[in-house]
């Protein structure tokens, strides 16, 4: 009896040690997820909030759907947001993501000489890719021609003769 008391005091020791860790790794996990995780999604929502309530007309903004926009008036929880030259759109002040500064816009047109330079590409594409078109004067000469070509051409990718 002696050695099996003793066995269950040795056992309940290290039980008891491995619950206090356990119980401190949890703790641990729920600090660091929520320094990492959710007081800064916090702080994000408090900036928002903040640059929302602060819009004035004038300011260029971007929405929560990615539109860059110009606020034009302000009516309590709404905003009026100039899209386009004259296209005037009312939202709510929550849509607002963030107020940009005029330099932060990244839409920017191709040059002219890309545009030529894709041109010129898709040219010299369509060229290279009409060489069974028929064009010579073999072919207006003989119109029979072209199909003998492409019973060649069939029969030396296949192995076989046409029926």
């Amino acid at each position: 009896m002696g050695i099996t008391n003793i066995a269950a005091a040795a056992a309940a020791s290290k039980s008891g040690g491995s619950n206090y860790t356990f119980i401190l790794v949890i703790l641990v996990v729920f600090v660091g997820f929520y320094f990492l995780m959710i007081r800064p999604q916090q702080r994000r929502r408090q900036q928002a909030a903040q640059q929302q309530n602060t819009v004035a007309p004038g300011a260029r903004v971007r929405t929560t759907a990615g539109m860059y926009a110009t606020v034009v008036d302000v009516d309590g929880d709404d905003v009026v947001l100039e899209v386009a030259p004259g296209v005037e759109v009312r939202y709510m002040k929550r849509a607002i993501m963030d107020v940009v500064s005029p330099g932060e816009e990244t839409y920017e047109e191709p040059a002219a000489e890309e545009e030529e330079a894709e041109e010129d590409t898709v040219a010299d594409e369509t060229v290279v890719d009409t060489p069974a078109a028929g064009t010579g004067k073999a072919d207006a000469q003989d119109p029979g021609a072209d199909s003998d070509s492409a019973e060649a051409a069939y029969e030396k990718a296949t192995g076989s003769k046409k029926d």
